[in-house]
């Protein structure tokens, strides 16, 4: 298929009519290098779900700079290379501030939220899962996408040593995977000597995985069904045919309270089911579901079994530098724009100038940026922020880090960092740093091991050879890598000075969406000299207090 493209200046209502054509059609993807700016441009092509193409296109200096992005429905996507002429894969992506179409009443009439703020599957309605899927789920179901993960040979490792490493913990079990894609882990778990593998994915993907499962001669053991997990039902037969049983033993199955029965029957659920910073894409609502749907309580395994959330300060100047700088350019140029419109064309523009400096800022300054930093970035040890039990974890512990029971607010998730300057004396062997501070990155890690929850540590099997996953900039490359929230502007580090970064971490879920989400970083700053033992004393500075808010796109 011939694919034509266009290139436009995007206002509010092109934005809008993508959005529209994006939700109502999920047999075609819209493919776009799109920014959430007024002034973007905008390279556009439309194409069967069964096609893959490579755009090579000519890209302005904003959209050389953008990252590799894991998951491509918000505003930035795969481009990571820094070069004039480049090749693209673009599936839907769109960013919090364009993932809503209104109607003439103001009504949200496609969101990537149910009206209780959950995921769609989970129970949106019709409209809220067709523009999930679009804006989703879509990107899941290409091949490139898959290779993109399975290429991750940091993630590949770990999944594999977990499972494979494992195969006594496997063997005669029933297995059930979430969110299968390819079918690479069910494959590994059927391998292991699973004798029964729920390979469950809600896209297309399930053609493809079924044929390499069949192509692997593992097909009867491994089932893909097609579908939301939280929609799955059992097959009936395999009750029989498997011997599947609930971990009390009981003689017959037993009909819960909401009259659906239980099939609390499987002994390991296994996913990879993390997004950037965690818990950007919110899977993690998917797999708490399943657990308690399907996961004997407790004897029954989850695979990764703890998760960890971290940041630490960073220097990263040329990067924020850069992002400052192209802010600055956007802002000349629109200085240019509105003085040519009312010289040549009698209309004055410049009351919107405000309007659009709150758009480049929150895309240059306030956004969150894929990065594969250097070990040597980071400033000070890292602080964890969030940990999870996945063995016990809830939905609300999904819906962000340091809130509220049920708020989008709340005290955060504290953090407190001291980053020692460069010492005079000890200059020639590099004691000390130069800084500046140019901001924090955030990654996160996973466990494989055995349960520490009080109810089945002691019942559950152990994990003989537990496997580790993290995302820090230590391990190198991982499709993940760390997110970077560059400060408007740096602090500066001084010889023989300690400074000392002291605040909280709120990541709470946008409105629109309940698949991304922003950060709040409240912190203050001051200095001690580094002698000095008196963290709270001896202050030679002390600045006011700082609140930002970034988006994590």
């Amino acid at each position: 298929m011939n694919n034509k493209f266009v290139t436009t200046r995007v206002g509010g209502l092109a934005r809008t009519i993508i959005t529209l054509l994006a939700a109502a059609s999920s047999s075609s993807l819209l493919h776009q290098n799109l920014r959430p700016s007024s002034s973007s441009s905008l390279v556009v092509s439309a194409f069967s779900v069964t096609s893959i193409h490579t755009l090579s296109v000519t890209t302005s200096s904003a959209a050389r700079r953008q990252y590799n992005r894991r998951s491509d429905f918000s505003n930035d996507n795969i481009i990571h290379q820094r070069k004039r002429h480049i090749n693209i894969i673009q599936p839907l992506k769109m960013s919090s501030s364009t993932a809503t179409a209104k109607n003439d009443e103001g009504d949200a009439t496609f969101a990537n939220a149910s009206a209780t703020k959950n995921i769609p599957t989970f129970d949106g309605d019709e409209k809220a899962k067709a523009t999930d899927f679009a804006n989703y789920f879509s990107a899941y179901s290409q091949l490139y996408h898959q290779k993109q993960m399975l290429t991750d040979h940091n993630r590949m490792a770990a999944y594999h040593a977990a499972i494979v490493g494992n195969s006594q913990v496997f063997k005669d079990k029933v297995v059930m995977d979430v969110g299968t894609g390819s079918g690479i882990l069910a494959c590994w778990a059927a391998q292991a000597g699973a004798k029964r593998v729920y390979a469950v994915e809600y896209t297309d993907m399930a053609h493809h995985a079924r044929n390499v499962v069949r192509a692997n001669g593992l097909d009867h053991i491994v089932t893909v069904i097609q579908g939301a997990v939280e929609e799955v039902v059992l097959p009936e037969e395999d009750w029989e045919r498997f011997g599947l049983t609930l971990q009390e033993e009981q003689d017959e199955q037993q009909v819960l309270p909401d009259g659906t029965k239980d099939q609390r029957v499987v002994d390991i659920i296994i996913s990879e089911w993390m997004g950037y910073f965690l818990l950007r894409e919110s899977m993690l609502d998917s797999l708490v579901r399943a657990r308690d749907t399907f996961l004997k309580p407790t004897s029954g395994l989850m695979m990764p079994s703890h998760a960890t959330m971290m940041i630490a300060p960073i220097v990263d100047e040329e990067e924020r530098k850069h992002q400052q700088n192209e802010y600055a350019a956007g802002m000349e140029d629109w200085k240019e724009f509105a003085e040519t419109t009312s010289n040549l064309y009698g209309v004055d523009m410049s009351v919107l100038e405000s309007n659009f400096d709150r758009e480049q800022k929150e895309y240059y300054v306030l956004s969150s940026r894929w990065a594969e930093l250097p070990t040597s970035c980071l400033l000070a040890e890292c602080a964890v922020v969030k940990e999870l039990d996945m063995h016990v974890c809830t939905v609300e512990d999904a819906r962000g880090v340091g809130l509220s029971v049920g708020e989008d607010e709340g005290n955060g998730a504290p953090f407190d960092f001291d980053v020692v300057g460069r010492s005079y004396a000890d200059e020639d062997d590099g004691g000390g740093l130069a800084g500046p501070i140019s901001g924090f990155a955030g990654w996160f890690t996973v466990d494989f091991k055995s349960r520490t929850d009080d109810a089945g540590k002691d019942v559950a099997p152990q994990i003989p050879n537990p496997a580790y996953l993290s995302t820090g900039p230590e391990m190198g490359y991982t499709h993940w890598g760390q997110q970077v929230f560059h400060l408007p502007s740096a602090i500066p580090l001084l010889a023989d000075q300690t400074t000392r970064i002291q605040g909280t971490l709120e990541m709470m879920r946008t409105k629109d969406s309940a698949r991304l989400y922003n950060v709040r970083l409240r912190f203050s700053s001051s200095r001690r000299r580094s002698s000095s033992q008196d963290r709270d004393g001896d202050v030679l500075m002390k600045g006011k207090p700082e609140e930002l808010v970034y988006q994590i796109p």
